[in-house]
């Protein structure tokens, strides 16, 4: 094979990936996404992951309440071609709880992902279509290394900022400014580490 020779891959579009599912060609058990016309299988989910994702929740709960609805590993749209599931999306309320429609890119305040095993990933391959789909803000909480990695300014080609914050740093979403999170908040303490 002429290695020269760009091969034509076929992206899968959302409609595509239902009709996959709805005729069972995925495990009932089995965690995959759709990014950018590709099926992604997701990382098992450990228990630091799942603490993380839990502390999270809570603080957007306590302090933005009813302003926000915040999905927990659910599907937001950003096009055609992609599907993720973030671990937790900050949204626009919505009157039927999204029943009729998965999230869209313009119903998305924030996106979080928690890493333990794929933080690589959450940076380098979930970031871009973020960014190209116009999410405002992404973070990636590194949990193993104790860092918040914070992406603003989408573009097309990608965030145009990105900072990374140790523990001790605050925090507040574009969208909130109000509501400022130490990042030592969404991590285990150190008493318990």
């Amino acid at each position: 094979m002429d290695t020269d020779t760009a091969i034509a891959l076929r992206r899968l579009s959302v409609h595509d990936y239902y009709r996959m599912a709805e005729s069972g060609i995925f495990q009932s058990d089995e965690r995959v996404e759709l990014l950018e016309g590709q099926i992604i299988q997701m990382a098992a989910k450990g228990t630091a992951h799942r603490a993380a994702v839990t502390r999270i929740q809570r603080l957007f709960d306590q302090r933005l309440g009813d302003r926000v609805l915040i999905c927990l590993q659910d599907p937001v749209q950003l096009n055609d071609y992609s599907e993720p599931e973030p671990d937790i999306a900050i949204l626009v309320p919505d009157p039927l709880d999204y029943e009729e429609h998965h999230p869209t890119a313009s119903e998305v305040y924030l996106l979080i992902e928690v890493s333990d095993a794929t933080l690589k990933f959450d940076r380098e391959v979930k970031a871009p279509p973020y960014a190209r789909a116009g999410i405002a803000e992404y973070w990636v909480l590194d949990v193993n290394a104790r860092k918040l990695h914070v992406y603003r300014v989408p573009s097309a080609d990608g965030y145009q900022s990105e900072a990374i914050l140790s523990e001790a740093l605050t925090i507040a979403p574009l969208a909130f400014p109000e509501c400022v999170i130490t990042v030592g908040e969404m991590l285990r303490s150190h008493s318990a580490a």
